[in-house]
């Protein structure tokens, strides 16, 4: 157990990282996520809010569909915060933010903070659907990025078929009392448990932005390559607009890109990139890849450093050789 954003969390259970890491990517896996915060909007002018402050468009999708969408720094566009909006009936809407953001998220939204009055529970793998299915077959049912209501042993209850692994999967909401009975229910069909450890080699496989490493203060989304989480046309505007049309205009100084080692020693965050001898850049994320079984990373280059392009990682005063390669590393699998 480990403290993650005000939360004491499971870092990783006996089975261990790795043997969690590649459950999920050829069966399915369960992640407690009950530390995401759930910050709730209801009302006739609930979507208006969330319209004109975040940055996607909610006249894209409609009630029962969940978005990806980004707060930002009103002074520089940095991203303060990257959140998964539910839209769960017509005026109510469950925004979804990362553990130590909730705050922030409340101040610029309103709303109530429900966080407290339930979990979250990850189902997340190639077989994660047919293995819920007989637990809970309406959340099993839930379609990609699409939101449900359902009963559980006559519980309200809500699932997304959203997640952070790259794989396929369902999210399901709990209220807090249920959440013992709906794990253990989990566990007994033979669905592992997973900790953070697994959730973070997972999601830096499938390159998917990790707060506080891809994208924070700083870090608009343009340099995180996420232009396409940004509706520029949309009559409400949103927070930050202004200073992230000049870094369109002008274009980002740098950009996310994948590296990859050929030794299993991971790059860490920070570490410096040198481009022809010369620091010009630095790692975000860095692990071990269980699935490709060498080094991967992420890290913010100048934008003319393109895919097949050899680097220099600083590893502590010792260079090391990487190749900056396409993303995701690894695609959903399901073998």
């Amino acid at each position: 157990m480990v403290p993650f954003g005000g939360w004491e969390m499971p870092l990783a259970y006996p089975s261990g990282t790795i043997a969690e890491h590649l459950t999920c990517r050829r069966e399915a896996v369960a992640f407690d996520v009950s530390h995401l915060g759930t910050v709730r909007l209801t009302g006739p002018d609930a979507c208006d809010r969330i319209e004109s402050t975040l940055t996607n468009d909610l006249r894209k999708i409609g009630p029962g569909r969940a978005q990806y969408t980004h707060l930002l720094d009103e002074a520089d566009a940095s991203v303060t915060d990257d959140i998964i909006v539910w839209w769960v009936t017509d005026e109510r809407f469950d925004v979804m933010p990362n553990a130590s953001n909730t705050s922030r998220v409340l101040d610029a939204l309103g709303g109530e903070d429900v966080t407290s009055t339930r979990a979250v529970i990850a189902v997340q793998g190639p077989t994660a659907r047919q293995q819920l299915a007989p637990i809970a077959p309406d959340a099993a049912s839930v379609g990609r990025f699409r939101v449900e209501t359902f009963e559980w042993r006559g519980t309200p209850c809500v699932a997304a078929g959203t997640g952070y692994t790259g794989e396929d999967g369902v999210e399901v909401f709990v209220p807090a009392d249920t959440a013992e009975s709906f794990w253990q229910a989990l566990m007994d069909a033979g669905i592992p448990p997973a900790g953070l450890g697994a959730r973070d080699t997972l999601r830096l496989e499938a390159a998917l932005p990790l707060h506080g490493h891809e994208l924070g203060p700083g870090i608009t989304p343009l340099q995180a390559g996420l232009g396409w989480v940004v509706a520029w046309d949309k009559p409400s505007g949103f927070r930050g607009k202004a200073p992230l049309v000049a870094e369109r205009e002008h274009g980002p100084a740098r950009r996310l890109r994948g590296l990859a080692t050929e030794g299993r020693q991971p790059p860490r965050q920070g570490y410096p990139v040198l481009v022809d001898g010369k620091p010009a850049g630095e790692v975000t994320s860095g692990n071990y890849s269980p699935v490709l079984q060498h080094a991967i990373a992420l890290a913010l280059l100048p934008p003319n450093v393109e895919g097949g392009a050899t680097v220099e990682l600083d590893v502590r005063g010792r260079s090391v050789p990487a190749s900056v390669v396409a993303t995701p590393f690894v695609a959903k699998r399901g073998t």
